[in-house]
């Protein structure tokens, strides 16, 4: 079966169980999933009840398809997403954005959690996403492409939109929350990067290391969503003066760093 039938085959079957008319998708990273719960009138399903989904087996990842009601809203939250470091392909990891671009989504919202290069960063910040650079082994549109899902060479010459960020610095500022910008760089896993890797993504330009979120962009724009990602820095990647820390550690600092993005999110949503 082609890319292209199980993406409709997947929103058919999420469209009869109430998931219409879209408009915001968004994507819930490590120690996040609490935005979830402001969700109202929220229809759940689980990723392995959805045809030609994956299951998350990252513990902190519930593996949920959420739709409701937020900031006047109707969407669709990802609780917990999928990684190239559980085995999974690329086009597996980001089917879940080309069924929300099916069910109507126009705008993916994504967060998650990274640990923060730039020196001038601190742990628990929130840093908005203003760029992206794609250290993974591969590519989520490798391959023939099929023209309905979109362009065989999209441009990203404005990965993450313009007037998003716009919205999410004006709402950070209204709400007094600190709100840090900066070039997110995507790596593979599952370990976390020597004091080396950590010189070199600097040195190409990185502010901030994760295991996610660019492919799901790729994707996004492949299907010409508008992006917009913050994410909460949850160590501080100092090459010269790296303390061991475990994901344990990055958990709890990125649950206690929840209720900014709680207070955020939702009213970005508001002012789409």
């Amino acid at each position: 079966m082609e890319l292209f039938d199980k993406v409709t085959e997947a929103a058919a079957f999420l469209n009869a169980r109430g998931f219409q008319k879209v408009d915001i998708g968004i994507v819930l990273g490590s120690g996040l999933g609490k935005l979830a719960e402001k969700i109202e009138n929220p229809i759940v399903i689980d990723y392995t009840d959805i045809p030609h989904f994956s299951a998350s087996t990252v513990e902190s990842h519930k593996g949920k398809f959420i739709f409701g009601q937020l900031g006047n809203k109707n969407v669709i939250a990802m609780q917990g997403r999928l990684h190239y470091y559980e085995g999974y392909d690329l086009q597996a990891i980001t089917f879940p954005i080309r069924v929300m671009k099916f069910l109507g989504t126009s705008t993916l919202l994504l967060s998650g959690a990274a640990g923060a290069m730039n020196l001038d960063f601190k742990k628990g910040d929130l840093m908005m996403i203003t760029d992206q650079i794609n250290l993974l082994p591969s590519n989520p549109l490798i391959g023939k492409n099929d023209d309905r899902l979109g362009p065989r060479f999209p441009d990203m010459s404005e990965t993450y939109s313009n007037s998003l960020q716009e919205k999410i610095s004006t709402t950070a500022e209204q709400l007094n929350i600190t709100l840090r910008k900066g070039v997110y760089v995507s790596v593979q896993g599952p370990m976390l990067e020597s004091p080396a890797e950590y010189r070199f993504l600097r040195t190409i330009g990185a502010d901030a290391v994760g295991m996610s979120t660019v492919p799901e962009v790729i994707v996004a724009k492949h299907s010409g969503m508008d992006c917009a990602a913050v994410i909460v820095l949850t160590d501080e990647c100092d090459p010269d003066d790296l303390k061991p820390i475990n994901i344990a550690d990055i958990l709890e600092i990125a649950g206690k760093a929840e209720d900014k993005l709680i207070q955020l999110i939702p009213e970005v949503i508001s002012s789409v």
